[in-house]
């Protein structure tokens, strides 16, 4: 920490870091929220006190660019995940339609940069769970086509060809079509998201990626033993791979007094989580990883509580301030908050603007 740096020092550090790269955050599902809770409504999303996210916040936050998760629950249901996956899509697309000075659509490094030089927050979509291709790589192509950035390998089940942190291991991480899968992705410029997935998935998937690979929302193993969270042997491979961990806000990901309340019966008030244990959690990765292979990925609208001081969407600057506290300096701040993941963008931007949908991984 940096003894006796002045509050007005740390905002301008924070404020100068943004200047650099906005934030960049890898996932948000207010498209899920709106789903539960307002019929897919775009109407009255300037201010909402009923969200983690709306649009004053966004902006308060620092937010240039976020993967809105298309996300739909894996219940079996084959083609219904694909048609609800396209509703989620949908919504995004009428929220920029609705917000226009507001929201940009945006699928390549390119288009964050020139929705942030309009004045607008650049919206990317990320599928959270291959059953939402319902193991189909003709759909994974039009989600592709669609502007789909990345696909989360599984949600909380484990597939028919990729295990889940959080259900029973069959495969052993990846079974061929998994691996065929990951090919696909990288081919198609898509990215592979790990989170969510077996630590062997993580390592099986590594074996096979050619190009970065991405944690959408997850934290760090070593500082809280939550399956969803990243082994450190995984995060010593990420330099080598170039990819990125985006460190989410989940209080039972970055405690473990909440994990212990949350997994114990939830008996008595919640406990308070300090932004301090986001920021530790973010300091591992640096650590582990290197500079270069951090994010942010909040799970804003994903869970009920943040911690303190991060409720919403603004929450990001008071943990860019607390980590200027700590001693980061202007450029490493920027290149967590977005220049990272930009960097991973435009690393598989080519393949992503330039291939054709119809070849590659057959049914």
């Amino acid at each position: 920490m940096m003894v006796g740096m002045a509050e007005s020092d740390i905002a301008g550090t924070v404020a100068r870091a943004l200047e650099l790269s906005p934030v960049v955050d890898g996932h948000n599902d207010w498209a899920w929220e709106s789903r539960l809770n307002r019929r897919y409504t775009v109407a009255g999303l300037d201010v909402s006190p009923s969200t983690q996210t709306d649009i004053v916040r966004l902006r308060a936050g620092g937010v240039g660019a976020q993967f809105w998760s298309v996300f739909v629950e894996d219940r079996g249901e084959g083609a219904v995940a694909v048609k609800e996956t396209l509703e989620q899509i949908d919504w995004v697309h009428r929220l920029v339609e609705a917000y226009p000075d507001d929201f940009a659509l945006a699928r390549t490094a390119a288009d964050v940069e020139a929705a942030r030089a309009s004045g607008r927050i650049a919206c990317l979509l990320g599928a959270e769970g291959a059953h939402s291709i319902d193991d189909s790589p003709a759909v994974l192509r039009m989600l592709a086509a669609l502007g789909v950035r990345y696909l989360t390998l599984t949600h909380n089940l484990t597939s028919s060809w990729a295990d889940s942190a959080t259900d029973d291991p069959v495969h052993g991480g990846l079974t061929a079509r998994g691996r065929e899968y990951v090919r696909e992705l990288n081919r198609l410029g898509v990215l592979v998201d790990l989170s969510h997935v077996a630590a062997t998935t993580m390592h099986a998937t590594l074996d096979v990626a050619t190009a970065p690979v991405i944690f959408s929302h997850s934290s760090c193993r070593a500082l809280v033993g939550h399956p969803r969270n990243v082994p450190d042997d995984v995060l010593a491979r990420l330099a080598g791979n170039g990819g990125v961990a985006m460190v989410a806000f989940v209080p039972p990901f970055v405690d473990e007094v909440y994990r212990a309340w949350y997994e114990g019966g939830q008996q008595g008030p919640a406990p308070r989580v300090p932004l301090s244990r986001v920021a530790d959690h973010v300091e591992h990765v640096r650590d582990v990883a290197g500079i270069r292979h951090v994010g942010l990925g909040s799970d804003y609208d994903g869970f009920m509580d943040m911690p303190v001081g991060m409720s919403g969407v603004d929450g990001f600057v008071p943990l860019l301030e607390e980590l200027a506290r700590r001693g980061w300096s202007v450029a490493d701040l920027a290149a967590l908050a977005g220049a990272n993941v930009l960097r991973v963008l435009r690393e598989t931007d080519d393949a992503f603007a330039g291939r054709r949908p119809a070849t590659g991984l057959v049914l």
